[in-house]
This record gives structure tokens, C-alpha cells and sequence, in this order.
């Protein structure tokens, strides 16, 4: 599809940096100065900036990459850009800046990336597999919308999964192990009081995939992780400030407090705190 059209959209598009420099990770940079009229700065994190109505084919070209890489700069493989896109995405999605119902096209969001739209296209049709957006012929992908109902129904599958599995780690795993994912923990407290969700989601689903592990099913923990990360999404209508800092720190700690019951093999807290833990999330 050409630009111009993609741009007339007037959908919101991530701002972001040029792969490579800081690890060869894709950056969102945040930019200094007159923002503009309509322009948006969520709150931090992985977020990124978004940019409202403007078309494509006033959008500043990317710049060229240098014939060589600079020393002391990785050469980031294609595989490599695809990955920090798909997680951009991710981020950019979780906290509230691909909004459910907007069109973006591969063409205008590779120009904010620095890149091609070939990667961004592929990260894409990465995150229609998940369910996160669909495809739209000749125009981009929309993101999908999502209500209460699906939230629940997600809350409930997970805990049909996982209740069953902590409770038996409950009765077989020594407490000395449990004490080793404290730090996790902690980490997602410190995630949640940053206000950032992307941050915050990130660390929570760390935590989760590490207590599912000791079960030893990789095929339960990917699984898990899935209907986690599709529980992450927003709801239609919510924005990037819908689940304030309270809320996400409130959330954290009761990972701290399902680590304690699992220490103490209290089964009726474990159970009672892993549903309301679900039913919270998102």
C-alpha cells in the first residue's frame, strides 16, 4: 500500500529509535521541546511517543544506514530487528499506545523504527497470531478490541491451569526454593511503582513463568505465558493511564504474598490468593 494512504488514517503511531547503539535493541526515545498539536507522551517506560493524523507523506524520510557499522556498534541481524520490534510492539500495545481499533500500517510505523517495513510487517503478523491485532487488506492491521467478558473468561481459563499446579508446588516444592524467587518478587514491585504498565507487565509475567517452571512442563509455562500476555491487553475503551500506580503496586504484592503462603504450604490462601490475582489482572 502506498504511505499517503496509510498515513490518512489518522491512526496513532509509536515513535521510535533507529536499532543498534545500547545493545542493539530497538529505543523509544523520548524527544525535547514543542510537542506539536496532537501529540501524546505517555507516561515512561516502554512506551512510546504517538502522533495523531499525520501522513505519510510528510513523514521525514529515515536516515540511511552508514555503508559500515561504527566500532564498537553490533550489526543486528534481521532476525534481530524482528524480535525488538515484536517486543516493542508488545510494549507499545500493553501500555496503551496502539489503542484497540486503530489502523496502523507496516509502512509508517518502519519509518518510526528506522527501519523497513518488511520487519515491521513480519512482527505484525507475529502479533495477529497471538490474537493482538488482524489484518486489515490493503490498509495495515487493527488492533483488536477487547471487553470485560474476554478478561474474565481469560482470568478463568488461567486459573483452571494454574491453581491446580501451585497447589501441588505448594506440597512439594522446600521452602528454600520458594526463597529464591523473592528477588522476583520484589522486582515486580518496583516495576509496578514506576506507573509504567509495560514495565510492570514484563516483570509480572517473569514471575509467573518462573514459579510455573518448577513444575518442569515447558509446554504448560509457554501456554501460560500466552493467555498471561493476551490478559495484559487493554480493554476498549481504557487508555495508558486506565490502571494507575496503585493498582499495579497493589497487584505486585500479592506476589509477595502468595510467595509467603506457598512457604508456609497454606493451600486455602494459595488458592484464594491466585484467583483473586487473576481476576484483578489487566
Amino acid at each position: 500500500m502506498k504511505q499517503g494512504a496509510q498515513g490518512s488514517a489518522g491512526a496513532e503511531v509509536p515513535r521510535a529509535g533507529v536499532p543498534g547503539g545500547q545493545g542493539g535493541q530497538v529505543r523509544v526515545p523520548q524527544q525535547s521541546g514543542a510537542a506539536g498539536a496532537g501529540r501524546v507522551r505517555p507516561g515512561g517506560g516502554a512506551a512510546s511517543e504517538v502522533v495523531r493524523g499525520e501522513h505519510t507523506h510528510s513523514e521525514p524520510a529515515a536516515p540511511s544506514a552508514p555503508p559500515s557499522a561504527p566500532r564498537g556498534r553490533p550489526v543486528v541481524q534481521r532476525s534481530s530487528v524482528r524480535g525488538q520490534i515484536v517486543d516493542a510492539l508488545r510494549a507499545a500495545l500493553v501500555a496503551g499506545d496502539l489503542r484497540p481499533g486503530e489502523v496502523y500500517s507496516a509502512p509508517v510505523l518502519g519509518e518510526r523504527f528506522g527501519v523497513s517495513a518488511t520487519p515491521v510487517r513480519e512482527a505484525m503478523q507475529q502479533l495477529a497470531i497471538e490474537g493482538a491485532v488482524e489484518v486489515v487488506p490493503n490498509r495495515g492491521f487493527r488492533v483488536v478490541e477487547r471487553g470485560a467478558r474476554e478478561l474474565a473468561e481469560l482470568a478463568e481459563v488461567r486459573a483452571l491451569i494454574e491453581v491446580p499446579v501451585m497447589l501441588r508446588l505448594a506440597r512439594t516444592v522446600p521452602a528454600e526454593r520458594w526463597a529464591e524467587l523473592r528477588p522476583l518478587a520484589e522486582a515486580t514491585v518496583r516495576a509496578a511503582s514506576s506507573g509504567c504498565r509495560a514495565t510492570y507487565a514484563e516483570s509480572d509475567r517473569g514471575f509467573h513463568r518462573a514459579v510455573l517452571s518448577l513444575s518442569g512442563n515447558e509446554q504448560l509455562v509457554q501456554i501460560a505465558e500466552d493467555l498471561h500476555r493476551r490478559a495484559q491487553w487493554p480493554l476498549v475503551g481504557s487508555g495508558p493511564g486506565m490502571r494507575g500506580r496503585a493498582d499495579l503496586v497493589a497487584d505486585a504484592h500479592e506476589h509477595t504474598a502468595l510467595l509467603d503462603a506457598l512457604i508456609a504450604r497454606d493451600l486455602e490462601v494459595v488458592r484464594a490468593l491466585v484467583g483473586e490475582h487473576f481476576a484483578g489482572a489487566g
